[in-house]
């Protein structure tokens, strides 16, 4: 079995040649066009190899599908990257809070928020980076009468920051599918093996989403096994559910409850997209495009070496069985780009992120994204 190589998207493309040739048409004319395009990429960085426009990036550090952007596998067009990769709770919280990357990864749900509330420092491309089902972490302490999602009202519930997007995801689930809004929960954040996480920006909420900090010292994992939390929901485990067996999976057979979610939904949660510097964007406007091309060859690249399971390309024993399993349940495409493949997701998106009191409006999926994006 094979699935099928995520091909590229033609439709709107804006290319960084498309571009530099409108700059020499229209200083040079239609006649002159291509020697006004060499003329302006000299222009931009310099001649011969040092041409290409120099750019920071920052990711996420653990990705098969990005490694190839990180190791020079695969080159965007007319750019030349210098990336740096680290964990995503420091890597969001710097891209919040300071603008020092021209490239990077971003939490979603983060960048509808600062989109929403006017702050405009970034541009959006269709590149979703990290993608990820939600049910299997959502962990219950036994002893607090929770049985099943609907006994989540009323009871106090951790997470590391109320604005994560996979905070949004699972708040998403429990009120279409089980008829809990994010009104009904009395909701504690901070640090979920480690005390004292900082927020990556403060938000204010409405006064009908009741929230609080943890105190200091005191880590999500330790309160839920003590009890001083009934439930716990968030991006990983905590670590009291592999060594106290009163700590639970509020649905223990997540792989199936997630497969059964896609299906009726058409969902596979996005968590996080890439962004660029709006001035950089300005400036060269192609970046958008050579990116986006540059991406999408890297995914593909990924998973040309994952299908080939004569030798596994990762750790996994079952690698095969689990790429047919995906084949069945996604069909040829599991991981697209681009917006009209995503329109309903991030339509449910944009709604929940204004309905939980993240956004201060509802936002147009389109806001998200550069023009040239729209037509992928």
């Amino acid at each position: 079995m094979s699935i099928s190589f995520l091909g590229h998207l033609s439709g709107g493309k804006t290319t960084r040649r498309f571009w530099l040739a409108q700059l020499g048409a229209l200083s040079l004319g239609t006649a002159a066009c291509s020697r006004g395009t060499s003329q302006e990429r000299g222009q931009e960085t310099g001649s011969g190899s040092g041409s290409d426009l120099q750019l920071s990036f920052a990711c996420v550090d653990n990705y098969d599908r990005t490694r190839p952007l990180l190791d020079g596998t695969v080159k965007p067009e007319g750019i030349v990257l210098q990336s740096r990769a680290e964990g995503p709770g420091a890597l969001f919280r710097q891209v919040a809070q300071q603008t020092d990357f021209d490239i990077s990864e971003m939490s979603t749900s983060t960048f509808m928020i600062l989109t929403s509330r006017g702050d405009d420092r970034y541009v959006g491309i269709p590149v979703y980076p990290s993608r990820n089902f939600r049910h299997g972490y959502v962990f219950i302490n036994r002893n607090s009468g929770i049985s099943r999602p609907e006994d989540l009202a009323g009871k106090q519930v951790g997470m590391v920051e109320y604005q994560t997007t996979a905070a949004l995801w699972q708040r998403i689930f429990l009120q279409d599918d089980f008829g809990i809004k994010a009104n009904q929960i009395e909701w504690s954040e901070g640090g979920l093996n480690t005390p004292d996480e900082p927020e990556r920006f403060h938000v204010d909420m409405p006064s009908d989403i009741h929230l609080s900090r943890i105190g200091p010292g005191e880590t999500l994992s330790q309160m839920l096994e003590e009890g001083k939390l009934d439930a716990l929901i968030g991006p990983a485990e905590p670590e009291c559910f592999r060594r106290a067996s009163h700590i639970e999976r509020l649905f223990p057979d997540y792989r199936s409850v997630e497969k059964d979610y896609y299906k009726r939904t058409g969902f596979f949660p996005i968590m996080h997209l890439v962004v660029i510097r709006r001035e950089i964007y300005q400036e060269h406007p192609w970046v958008a495009q050579s990116l986006f091309d540059a991406f999408q060859s890297a995914l593909a690249t990924q998973f040309e070496r994952i299908r080939n399971t004569s030798v596994l390309a990762c750790a996994l024993p079952w690698l095969m069985s689990d790429l047919e399993e995906i084949q069945e349940v996604f069909g040829d495409e599991h991981w697209p780009y681009g917006i009209a493949k995503n329109k309903a997701l991030l339509e449910r998106m944009t709604q929940a992120s204004f309905e939980q009191g993240l956004s201060a409006r509802k936002l147009e999926v389109e806001e998200l994204f550069v023009e040239e994006m729209w037509g992928t």
